[in-house]
This record gives structure tokens, sequence and C-alpha cells, in this order.
């Protein structure tokens, strides 16, 4: 009888408690059958967020190219079902920029023209002229399969023995402490301020810094989700500006995971990249098509950007000819990807229809998550010993559940109300947290009615749970 195959320990080691044993006992309830209401991971059109017609439209028209040639003919017959002669434009714009297609093969680091693209979009959003100094650099922009692969890429290039550590705020999103395993790393873990909506001080950085320091570990990195992942909360400049002068004192790479820029509600959000300026400090910048009100999370597009890339040991090399070597391996990011990152960073033409039904759209999908957020927020202050900490953004909250029975953690909660309400959710041990606390992480997703329809029942299961 065979006695299995040895497989790599690091990758036995990993967890990744968004699709863990909670999710996993959900479908076999759903397949039972049973009402299931999955608020575990954020996948908005998984959950009836409707994609943007104007995305879907000019991909549709890449994915088909002759399709082009139909819908201008359509458009010179005066048919008014035609698409928009602004979609049209833009998606053989596209197409000629791309000279390929969809269906080949691109540079590793993506389309030239899209990562000329991101640049602009970069500089304009951080209020850069694109002839100054501190403007983004196309060279030092990869396109990648999603921001996770980005993530990825810089994680493998960083962590090159046992004792490398990456400062990493906790709770966090286990793609980082998953990927560090893999890596063979070190997880050092840094804790926000919960009760003063999770802002950071020099004095989070630096003790956990320090401690690693003695226990002979060369940390290489911070780690910064802004807004947050699991907690939903925003930054604010002081905090950030903590974090910068920290990264450049200890000699530090910053990791900015900025997904959720346009998840901010109506708060003031800023980069990393406008708060360093020219000034020396590693960065590497995530963002991605599948959050915001876009929602693409199938079609995984994002980008990273390098600002600073340090000089690698014994080379003539630097971080962003290491990453660019990652991303070769692999040939290039998927295409539709690529695209659909191109219209995140330029949208429609300014004063078309398209224009205006794409902002109708954004308003829709954003107000609807704020107006969620809000409902359920409302709905903790009737559960006994329940708190939610911290500006909302993202499409978390993160709520401390207060004291649990004794002998019961935030696992066992999260269990128990999934099986009493059909709610999945995420337990606050499965991204890290405070010693003594007890945090489950819902996505405020789901149709509004079916939110209304289940919190009284998870009040009811709160306020009544004795383990």
């Amino acid at each position: 009888m065979s006695q299995g195959v040895k497989v790599n320990s690091r990758v036995l080691d990993m967890e990744y408690a968004v699709r863990g044993p909670i999710p996993q006992r959900a479908a076999e309830m759903a397949a039972q059958g049973r009402r299931i209401i999955p608020c575990n991971i954020g996948n908005p059109q998984a959950l009836g967020q409707p994609p943007i017609g104007f995305y879907r439209q000019v991909l549709g028209l890449l994915e088909n190219p002759a399709s082009i040639t139909r819908e201008r003919s359509l458009r010179a017959a005066g048919i008014t079902e035609a698409l928009g002669e602004d979609v049209i434009d833009i998606a053989a714009a596209m197409l000629e920029g791309s000279r390929t297609g969809t269906g080949a093969y691109t540079e590793s680091a993506g389309f030239r023209f899209i990562r000329e693209a991101v640049a602009g979009f970069i500089d304009s959003r951080d209020d850069v002229a694109s002839d100054s100094p501190n403007a983004a650099d196309p060279d030092a922009i990869l396109l990648t399969d999603g921001a996770s692969g980005g993530a990825v890429y810089v994680l493998e290039a960083l962590i090159s023995g046992p004792k490398d550590g990456i400062l990493v705020p906790i709770p966090q999103y286990p793609l980082y402490s998953a990927t560090i395993t893999r890596c063979g790393g070190v997880l050092v873990g840094y804790h926000p301020d919960e009760e003063q909506g999770w802002a950071l001080g020099r004095k989070n950085l630096e003790a956990p810094l320090k401690a690693a320091v003695e226990d002979g570990i060369e940390v290489k990195a911070i780690v910064v989700i802004n807004p947050g992942n699991p907690t939903g909360a925003l930054l604010d400049r002081q905090s950030m500006g903590d974090v910068v002068d920290v990264a450049r004192e200890w000699g530090l790479a910053i990791i900015a995971d900025e997904v959720y820029q346009e998840n901010t509600y109506g708060q003031e959000w800023c980069s990393f990249a406008s708060l360093i300026g020219d000034e020396p400090a590693p960065l590497f910048s995530l963002h991605s098509v599948s959050k915001g009100f876009y929602g693409e999370c199938g079609h995984r597009g994002g980008y990273l950007e390098v600002r600073h890339a340090q000089p690698v040991a014994g080379t003539n090399l630097d971080m962003r000819d290491i990453l660019v070597k990652q991303a070769s391996v692999n040939l290039c990011p998927n295409t539709m990807g690529q695209f659909l990152v191109h219209l995140m960073v330029t949208g429609p033409r300014e004063g078309s229809e398209t224009h205006r039904v794409f902002l109708e759209e954004r308003a829709r999908v954003l107000d609807d998550l704020q107006a969620k957020a809000s409902m359920i927020r409302g709905y903790f202050d009737q559960m006994a010993g329940v708190e939610c900490f911290g500006r909302t953004g993202a499409m978390y909250l993160f709520p401390r559940l207060g004291q649990l029975p004794e002998g019961k953690t935030d696992f066992d909660y999260c269990m128990a109300l999934l099986e009493e309400t059909g709610l999945v959710t995420v337990n606050g041990a499965g991204f890290g947290q405070a010693p003594g606390t007890h945090h489950l992480r819902i996505a405020f997703l789901p149709p509004f009615e079916l939110i209304e329809e289940v919190m009284p029942e998870w009040v009811a299961f709160h306020n009544g749970w004795q383990g």
C-alpha cells in the first residue's frame, strides 16, 4: 500500500481562512438545499452586483473584433440599439494599441500602452505633472493577474532565507501570511490601535521591529493595507506618515495594498506614492479591478508600481528587473485582465452618454455599499458587547464580539452562526487579532433585502448564544 507522496511542508502549513472550514461547511449546507448568505469574501458579482456596462461592452468588442465593423455599420444606418460611438472607438484604439488582440502572449510586464495609461492615472490621481521627477514611470509598472499576483512576486523576491521577515498588520489579509509561510520567511506582526480606529503610531511599528532584530530576524518590508482588510478601516495621514518615516529610518520597503482606494465612501484617501515623493523609500503599490465599484474579480486584472527600486546585492540589477524576470516565467498576465485595467484607469469619454450612464452605475454601487455597511453597523448596537471601530472603507466590517462563553472561540461562534442563520463569515483568528479578543469579518455585499432579513436573526443568535 502506498505511503503517500511527500510534499513541500511549507505548502502544508499555509492557511487561508477566507476559503477555510466555515465556507467549506457552508458549501455542504448549500448542497443540502439550505439558505446560505456568503459574506466571507469580497466577490461582488457572485452576490448580485451587476458589472459596469461600459466595461462589458468594450470587452465584448475586444473578444470579437469583427463586431466593431458591424456596430459602426449599425450606427451609420441609424440603428438605435447600436453601441455608443465612444465605446466602439475605445475598443478599436485598444486593439490597435495591443497590435495582437486578446489571444496572443504580451510582454511579460504587460501591454506597453496600458502601462502608460496606468502611469497617467497615477499622476492624475496624485496631482503630479507628467514631466515632474515624481511622475509615474511606465517601465516601473507591471500588469499582474490581480493585485495578489503582484504581492506574491514582491514577497517571493524579498524573502531569501528563513531569517527574513515581513512586517504585516494584525489583523491581515491571509494572502500575506500564506505567502510568507510558503516562501519560508517570518511574519512579524504589528498591531494597529483598534480603539483609535485602527490608527498607527511609531510605537506600533517599532516595538515589533526591535523584538525581531533581537531574535536575529532581518525585516525587509512593511505591508500596509489601506483601506484595511479585514478591518475596512481607512488610515489617516498621520498614520501613513509614521509608516513612511519608520520605513526610511529602518531601511524597509513599503508594500502598499491599495486595492480598495475607490471604497472610501466620500472620505479622503491618499496614496503612499503621493506621501513619499522623491525621498528614497522603496515602494511597491498594488491595485486591482476586483474591488472598487467594478467588482471584476474573475478577470484577474491588476498592476504593481515600483518606486525607488532597490539594487540587488551581487548584481547590476534592481528589484524591478527581478520582478520582470519573475513575470517572464509566467510569460504574461492574462490579456482580458490587462484590458480591464486600461478601462479602470481611463474610463469612458467624458461628456458622452456612455460616461453619464457610467457615473450613474458607479454611484449606485458605491451608495448601495455604504448604505448596507451603515445598516449592519446599526444592528451591532443591538448586540450585547459588540463594538466596531474605524471609519468604514473597503467592503468589510470587523466587529469585536466581546466576551464569549468560557472555552469558546470566535471560530465556534462563526460556525454556530452559520448553522443557525446561514450567514457565512470569517472568524477573527483567521486574520490574526490581539490576544484575548474575538472578532469576525463580514463582507457587506449581499442584496440589501437579504441583509435586512438576516440581521435580526443574527441579533437574536448573538444575544442568546451560550456556546
